[in-house]
């Protein structure tokens, strides 16, 4: 017989989980690109990118985004509050991951 009330919890307790760790990503996300740090992948040292870039269209990418970063309100001060809550938000999403790994594997509970 399933005991349903605790498929509940553990159901409820598995999407608070995703939901906060998809959360603190996404915030960590958008704190680093507001800091001013563009994700951006150089196409000759990451060759399974799915669209190569020519050198024309880096360059252009490459202006975009020092005009975005000239355009940005911030001042220095709250770039580096943001670059620190954005680091802040991914060691506390590999804290969760972490947890979630010593919950499941029985040997870490020694």
């Amino acid at each position: 017989m399933i005991d349903w009330a605790a498929f509940v919890v553990v159901a409820g307790a598995s999407l608070l989980g995703t939901v906060v760790v998809v959360s603190l990503y996404s915030l960590g996300l958008r704190l680093l690109t507001s800091a001013g740090r563009a994700l951006v992948v150089d196409p000759q040292s990451f060759t399974g990118a799915i669209t190569i870039l020519t050198p024309k269209r880096a360059a252009k990418e490459a202006k975009r985004a020092r005009k975005t970063a000239s355009a940005n309100p911030l001042t220095v001060g709250q770039k580096r509050l943001a670059l620190v809550g954005a680091y802040t938000c991914f060691v506390l999403c590999i804290g969760a991951v972490l947890y979630g790994v010593y919950l499941i594997v029985p040997a870490l509970h020694r």
